[in-house]
């Protein structure tokens, strides 16, 4: 089977992972700067005195990262040799406000317009993200999402990014990973801005984001040129069930909706206020008095009309039905397969999120984030060898292909990401590109699973039922 003529075969980055250049062009600082190089954040709310040192692996930080604001036309010509179809990327809020309102940044602008242009011109579709979690800083410290008007400072950042690239770019996300950026950036202070926030605090700053994404799509409809498609990228945290018995698949489909303690790492919280206009119920019980107190109208603006739903997907956990039928957790085998950075290796993971997700919300599907670190080096062929992506992603597809045969509605799968990348935590100790980026060079390199990856494009998927560690079985892209 071939996955159908609309669907398209993409790849996917964010700007602070890649952009670089961040002293440049008046962009303005970012709170991952500020969390980069062991600037204090005191001053915002719920600051964590204690995550001050080596906050990132290695002290690596993304000042440089892949020099992409200089070298994206030699990037996006590489897409177009690897037969790319859509590219999904982030504008860097701080980089058009330096100051997260107020003035814009003409040369942030003009990277932003000069990109679409580049991607266009090689026929390559962009979707491109509002948010990927580089707050502006003076954001931060004037309260972030803690603060209700953040909502409007979103909607004007939004609204000016709309007038500048409305007229060219027609598929949009507002938000990535709310789950991440508020749960391990506010709630557990792994991650910028390094925040041990209150569950009430955290629940309220969580509504914040969420009446923002709203504004946002209200901003996006009413500022961009002709008709557009508006979603945004949550986590799928995803449950499969461990057998083929109905009763696991219930399980299964409960734990998806469910909740599992007192933290945002679920899916109704988000999707149910997004796409139903409410809370869940078991949401607000397991809360209670912590749960925010939605003013009128604010339930109305989170729930703006959605065009599809992009799911960041890269692993699951299987469950199995109790006694009383409700979802128990299954032990993994010991040699169950693991990526470099220990996150197990689900292929299930790609049916079951999107088929939940399109039975529960009724809405077009997105892969917008899949993909595995893996330890890729540059051999003495000049090659990167990478035979575990290749396998990894080939087993995932064929899930999601199973899914489509099923009548799940998948428009398209971006691949993460396309280039090795400053990986947040983790510095450049974890590699996720299909393409090998020299971080002292910057020279870049295709791995054959970006060639693989070209061939599954080309294809439509029919190539995913061939051996593609048999010889011959796809060129190699250089």
């Amino acid at each position: 089977m071939a996955f159908p003529d609309r669907f398209v075969f993409g790849a996917a980055s964010s700007s602070y992972q890649i952009e670089g250049a961040v002293g440049e062009d008046g962009r303005g600082p970012s709170i991952w700067d500020a969390w980069c190089h062991d600037r204090t954040t005191a001053g915002g709310p719920g600051h964590n005195p204690t995550a001050t040192r080596e906050r990132v692996w290695s002290n690596h930080n993304a000042d440089r990262a892949c020099d992409h604001h200089r070298l994206y036309r030699e990037d996006v010509a590489m897409m177009k040799r690897m037969g790319l179809q859509a590219y999904r990327f982030s504008v860097a809020w701080p980089r058009v406000l330096p100051d997260g309102t107020g003035r814009v940044e003409p040369r942030g602008l003009d990277f932003y317009k000069r990109l679409v242009d580049e991607l266009l011109g090689a026929g390559i579709t962009p979707y491109v993200t509002l948010f990927h979690w580089d707050y502006p800083l003076e954001l931060f410290h004037r309260g972030g999402w803690m603060n209700r008007d953040s909502v409007e400072w979103f909607g004007e950042y939004a609204s000016v990014i709309a007038a500048a690239l409305g007229d060219r770019v027609k598929h949009w996300m507002t938000l990535n990973e709310p789950h991440v950026f508020l749960q391990f950036g506010h709630g557990d202070a792994k991650d910028a801005p390094g925040l041990r926030l209150g569950l009430r605090s955290l629940l309220l700053a969580c509504h914040h984001a969420l009446m923002s994404h709203g504004r946002g799509v209200q901003a996006l409809r009413a500022g961009c040129a002709g008709p557009v498609e508006i979603g945004y990228a949550p986590v799928c945290v995803t449950r499969y069930p461990a057998s083929a018995s109905e009763a696991d698949d219930r399980a299964a489909t409960r734990a998806m909706a469910g909740f599992e303690g007192l933290n945002l790492w679920n899916n109704a919280w988000y999707n149910d206020a997004i796409f139903f206009g409410r809370y869940p119920e078991e949401g607000l019980a397991l809360f209670g008095a912590e749960a925010p107190t939605p003013r009128a109208g604010d339930m109305e603006l989170i729930s703006q009309k959605l065009d599809f739903i992009g799911l960041n997907i890269y692993e699951g956990a299987p469950v199995r039905a109790g006694a009383d039928g409700n979802p128990v957790a299954c032990e993994r085998h010991a040699s169950h397969p693991l990526t470099a950075y220990r996150w197990p290796v689900e292929p299930k993971s790609l049916y079951y999120g999107p088929r939940f997700i399109h039975q529960r919300y009724g809405v077009p599907v997105y892969i917008t984030e899949n993909g595995m670190s893996g330890v890729d080096w540059v051999s003495s062929d000049g090659r990167v060898h990478d035979p575990q992506r290749i396998d990894f992603t080939r087993r995932y597809l064929l899930e999601l292909e199973r899914a489509v045969a099923d009548g799940v509605d998948v428009r398209g799968y971006f691949h993460w990401s396309i280039l090795d990348n400053f990986e947040w935590t983790q510095g450049f100790k974890e590699r996720f590109g299909l393409v090998h980026v020299d971080f002292a060079t910057q020279k870049r390199t295709i791995k054959d699973s970006g060639s693989w990856y070209a061939n599954v494009a080309r294809t439509r998927g029919r190539s995913l039922r061939d051996d593609p560690f048999a010889t011959g079985a796809y060129p190699t892209i250089t």
